[in-house]
């Protein structure tokens, strides 16, 4: 660990985080917003469902652990929403179960801390046409479709309204993009950059509208060792330093 101690934020979840650091990924995109404001860790796992993640919660979130983290994004349902097979075996979860899991799983996260907070990311629509061209001859085939999609994201939207947790409803957010089929994937399941800006907009949206204390929201944190400095760049005046401590134009969307 190196300090000073940041906010930790983590993004717990399956491939869409654990690729969220590809490809213009969201979770890149987050980490360049909370530069030398908070840690973003990422806890995403390939293939995993609301089961799998349950056998690990204690083991990714300890509850005796001496620090928690201050915001954990959560992303499972694409693969719980995945058809059933005969064999048993395949990420597939049934919807009753699934919204159970995932109450599981708020309940554990809440339990860390006062000041732990959680936002769940919604099951967001695929390329169904797009999945076809990616199909491998090591994998059997599995329904996936959009209709599943749309029925496991409006369970969890309407958990996290039962249970007061922000939600990203990115069903329709990504919908938005009237190109967004063509657009916002790369395999017609994982974010291309266009679909992961679609996530972080939304994202700083909730943190931005939520009543939290103290605030998660990039704008309102204190900025790591941001105090004036005589090694900074020159002013044009020749007699003062210009701090870059809260720079950013090198971003390509100024962020709100």
């Amino acid at each position: 660990m190196v300090g000073p101690t940041r906010p930790q934020f983590v993004l717990f979840g399956s491939s869409i985080v654990q690729y969220s650091f590809s490809n213009g990924g969201w979770g890149a995109i987050l980490t360049d917003v909370y530069a030398r404001k908070a840690d973003i860790f990422v806890r995403g796992y390939s293939c995993w469902n609301s089961r799998r993640a349950l056998e690990v919660l204690d083991q990714v979130f300890p509850k005796d652990a001496t620090t928690h983290p201050s915001l954990v994004i959560v992303y499972f349902g694409g693969n719980d929403s995945m058809g059933d097979h005969s064999s048993g075996l395949g990420p597939h979860v049934p919807l009753p179960e699934y919204v159970e899991n995932m109450r599981k799983i708020t309940t554990h996260i809440k339990g860390l801390s006062d000041k732990t907070r959680i936002i769940f990311l919604s099951t967001p629509p695929v390329n169904e046409a797009k999945i076809q061209e990616f199909k491998s001859k090591y994998v059997l085939e599995v329904v996936r479709t959009n209709e599943l999609c749309r029925r496991y994201s409006e369970a969890l939207i309407e958990l996290c309204r039962e249970m007061d947790i922000k939600v990203v409803d990115l069903w329709t957010a990504i919908q938005k993009r009237d190109d967004w089929l063509t657009a916002c994937f790369t395999d017609g399941i994982h974010f291309s950059a266009e679909g992961s800006k679609i996530v972080v907009e939304e994202l700083l949206k909730v943190i931005k509208e939520a009543n939290w204390e103290p605030s998660l929201h990039w704008k309102s944190m204190p900025t790591e060792f941001a105090e004036d400095s005589p090694y900074y760049v020159i002013s044009i005046d020749g007699k003062s330093t210009l701090n870059a401590s809260d720079w950013t134009f090198h971003r390509e969307i100024q962020w709100d």
